[in-house]
């Protein structure tokens, strides 16, 4: 553990890196849809967005592998088990590899599976599968790279995945342009861009992480299959899995009801998802500051600064929704416009934006709650508290959408966002408890 006291000046030094590298990812959304917006049709667009949106729901379901490597390794280094920090990166490599590999043997069943119940026209259904067939050959790499991720936040490196996301994002943007504008390629050439990307990424993820392939404890294969770690690391990452699956449930299900309402009105949705995106993405820097000085603290046994975390990272957290509601009440009609050429997408979306200036208010304590519980591997509760969220999602945007469209659909969506959030903070006091 850091020996320097927790200061705000430490928080930020650890989110820092990660706003600006997560400031590159919605950007990168942002250039996805626009370019293939100069194609001047609704199809394109959607076509990316439903295609990103299956592949990135089948990916994060191992997005436990970023969120358990990141609770376990702050608490070894806290605990200052520096043996035990190594071999979690070769438990976390394996699995992200394997994933990957499993992903792509099936991806004729799981893609069938997804659009047997989307209702998206043929049109986007045939672009989507083609941005499909090509970036699911990148999926090793991503999904390791969700370990590699989580390894270096528990540390307080976040200076390295702001390396990583600036040569992966910056990569696929420039591809962006010289695949689709000046190769004319189309949808294939969004997805290719990405897939060079990702590759390259794990390629640097792997070089930050040399000096742990220096320290023998690594490949110290009984140490990496020891029972004891190994079935601690699989019930937290049970846990993870089985909320990541329900998150992402919420967030297909929204676009696959979305697309009940027309193309028009799919490809609004898929727009206004990116000032969402935003949202995660700048609240990811906190939430992760949370994760590695939440789970510090708690390695160290030290109840007092586990507490000091958790307020110095909200408080920062608070005031970042803040301003980003600000900028999008300010902002959002020129974002969209720039987004998409389209007259009706744009009048769709703007319709729609005020749901996405309420979102970083309302979303808030999800968001840092997650960060407190995942670096404290508090996941039985991250687990039971995303049931209740996902069951009053369903519940209610059913109804909601029957009466009142796509505002219930919206509606709907930023409910399960405060559910999320009150019931974590109703579990929080037994987490701190914990802490000795």
């Amino acid at each position: 553990m850091a020996d320097d006291a927790l200061t705000h000046r430490r928080v930020l030094r650890i989110a820092g890196p990660i706003v600006l590298s997560n400031a590159t990812v919605p950007i990168l959304g942002v250039v996805d849809t626009g370019v293939v917006g100069q194609l001047g049709e609704a199809a394109p667009i959607a076509a990316v967005g439903i295609g990103a949106i299956i592949l990135t729901a089948l990916y994060w379901i191992f997005g436990f592998l970023r969120m358990g490597t990141s609770g376990l390794t702050a608490q070894a280094a806290g605990a200052g088990n520096r043996g035990e920090v190594a071999a979690l990166l070769t438990r976390a490599l394996l699995i992200g590899t394997g994933a990957g590999l499993a992903i792509i043997l099936l991806q004729v069943w799981l893609f069938a599976g997804a659009f047997a119940i989307s209702p998206a026209s043929a049109e986007v259904e045939s672009l989507a599968r083609q941005y499909m067939a090509i970036r699911v050959w990148s999926a090793p790499a991503l999904i390791a790279l969700y370990g590699i991720t989580g390894w270096l936040i528990a540390q307080e490196r976040t200076a390295g995945v702001l390396a990583i996301q600036l040569l992966m994002n910056g990569t696929n943007i420039v591809l962006d342009f010289v695949f689709v504008l000046g190769f004319d390629w189309g949808v294939p050439g969004v997805a290719w861009a990405t897939f060079i990307a990702e590759w390259a990424g794990l390629a640097l993820g792997l070089w930050l992480c040399r000096a742990a392939f220096r320290d023998p404890a690594w490949r110290d294969w009984p140490r990496v299959f020891d029972r004891a770690p190994l079935v601690r690391m699989a019930v937290v990452n049970t846990d993870i899995l089985i909320r990541s699956v329900l998150l992402q449930a919420i967030f297909v299900s929204f676009l696959f009801f979305g697309a009940r309402f027309g193309d028009v009105q799919l490809a609004a949705n898929h727009i206004l998802l990116q000032f969402l995106e935003v949202t995660a993405y700048a609240m990811d820097g906190f939430a992760f500051a949370a994760e590695a000085l939440v789970g510090q603290a708690l390695g160290a046994k030290r109840r007092g600064l586990l507490r000091r975390s958790v307020i110095l990272t909200s408080a920062w957290g608070l005031g970042v929704c803040v301003l980003l509601a600000l900028a999008f009440a300010l902002c959002g009609p020129w974002i969209i416009a720039l987004m998409a050429k389209n007259v009706p997408v744009q009048e769709a979306a703007n319709l729609f934006l005020p749901y996405m200036i309420a979102a970083p208010i309302v979303g808030v304590a999800a968001w840092m709650f997650d960060g407190v519980f995942i670096g404290a591997t508090r996941t039985t509760d991250m687990r039971n508290m995303m049931i209740l969220s996902a069951l009053a999602y369903f519940a209610t945007v059913i109804p909601l959408m029957a009466v009142f469209g796509n505002h219930g659909l919206w509606l709907g969506l930023l409910f399960s966002f405060v559910v999320r959030g009150a019931t974590l903070g109703w579990r929080y006091p037994r987490l701190e408890a914990a802490a000795g």
